[in-house]
């Protein structure tokens, strides 16, 4: 909605808009197009707040353990030495404490994570908050229970061998690269009670998509990177879990028990909690393959 009491007819807001929904029309902007992006570039580039995108939520904007600083940050005015030191700081946590993460912070990372950007800017994106630890265990053994019948096809070596001649080699693949580390895990959940999948996390973030989106596992990944960084930031630890991904992405009676729609994907499932670990350094990183074209 543009008000053309407040329009100066500067043009930004058209000169900005992806979709080119926005036009100038004699001395002012207004809205020729029929379909919008819901990106907020027009809203963001006015200077008299002549322009409002109706389906953009304010609340999204408001955090419970911080004040945010509302204004735009110009291009090259932040610190990148800050930047990197939080990039490089933040570690994969395997040892929490047993303290729960309160629902205000866990609720703020989640509007963190929807910073990102998203494909076609659908923000097709789903966030379900396991808030306390009996949660997290009745995940972990649901999941345990499904990677236990995966090691029981795996054990079987006709059925490996017969997929593989088939062009499905996923299950030798598998029985190679994880049967053991799985039966091992298993085999200390039951006799310990030790939690090899979430590290004794008190909270569970699980990032799916629908199937509106263009780049669902693309968009999902972006906001988990974002989540990562703003747990480190607020002083909690985190954890991605590859193997609760693969499960959930294969097993509908668990994604049904957490709620989720019948359409929608798992792309990341993240412990959190507050960690029971300390670091006096920055990890280093291996030479990446780099090409210049």
């Amino acid at each position: 909605v543009i008000d053309q009491d407040k329009c100066i007819g500067c043009g930004l807001c058209a000169l900005v808009c992806p979709s080119q929904t926005i036009s100038m029309q004699g001395d002012l902007a207004v809205v020729s197009g029929d379909r919008s992006l819901n990106c907020g570039h027009c809203q963001a580039v006015c200077p008299a707040e002549a322009v409002r995108v109706g389906s953009l939520d304010p609340e999204q904007a408001e955090f419970n353990s911080f004040q945010p600083d509302p204004r735009w940050l110009p291009f090259g005015q932040a610190e990148p030495a800050h930047l990197v030191r939080l990039m490089a700081s933040r570690r994969s946590v395997r040892n929490y404490k047993k303290e729960p993460v309160p629902k205000d912070l866990l609720s703020d990372l989640v509007k963190i994570a929807i910073t990102a950007p998203s494909g076609s800017n659908a923000q097709a994106w789903s966030f379900t908050v396991l808030a306390d630890r009996e949660k997290v265990l009745e995940l972990a053994q649901r999941i345990g229970q499904v990677m236990e019948r995966f090691n029981a096809m795996a054990e079987k070596a006709w059925l490996r061998g017969g997929l593989k001649l088939l062009g499905k080699p996923e299950l030798a693949d598998y029985y190679r690269n994880h049967y053991e580390s799985v039966k091992r895990g298993m085999e200390e959940w039951q006799r310990e009670g030790k939690d090899l999948l979430f590290h004794g996390a008190p909270a569970v973030i699980v990032v799916g998509s629908g199937p509106d989106a263009s780049c669902p596992a693309e968009d999902a990944l972006l906001a988990s990177g974002h989540l990562l960084l703003g747990a480190h930031a607020l002083g909690l630890g985190s954890c991605m879990v590859g193997y609760a991904v693969s499960v959930l992405q294969r097993s509908k009676g668990i994604t049904a028990w957490l709620g989720l729609a019948p359409a929608e994907k798992v792309y990341a499932v993240i412990a959190l909690g507050w960690p029971d670990e300390e670091y006096q350094g920055q990890a280093g990183r291996k030479t990446p393959v780099v090409r210049w074209v």
